[in-house]
């Protein structure tokens, strides 16, 4: 019984340690955080509703919703406004990065 109990421990520490190593970190430096909170107040966006969608760091946004370039240098992120919140983007998995506070 302790055999199998150990192997599962072990395997659920496995999987869990894959996830945390697929997990990717997004370190944006405060000068270009300042100059994307600056470039999104220029050119503010609609507010879009997704009923029923609760958005945090990681949520991945239907392909369906509209990302919008920030023309800074530098920055590979787009952006989006949803709910009111301000969010920077990962245009090939439509992640959410990081939320823009106003």
């Amino acid at each position: 019984m302790k055999t199998h109990l150990s192997i599962a421990a072990a395997g659920i520490l496995l999987l869990a340690g894959v996830g945390i190593a697929s997990a990717e970190t997004v370190i944006i430096k405060p000068e270009q955080e300042t100059v994307i909170r600056e470039y999104v107040k220029k050119k503010p966006l609609v507010s879009l509703d997704l009923p029923g969608v609760e958005l945090n760091l990681g949520s991945k946004l239907p392909d369906t919703v509209e990302l919008h370039r920030i023309d800074v240098p530098d920055v590979r992120y787009q952006y989006v406004v949803v709910g009111g919140r301000t969010y920077l983007v990962d245009p090939d998995t439509h992640e959410i990065v990081q939320e823009i506070e106003e």
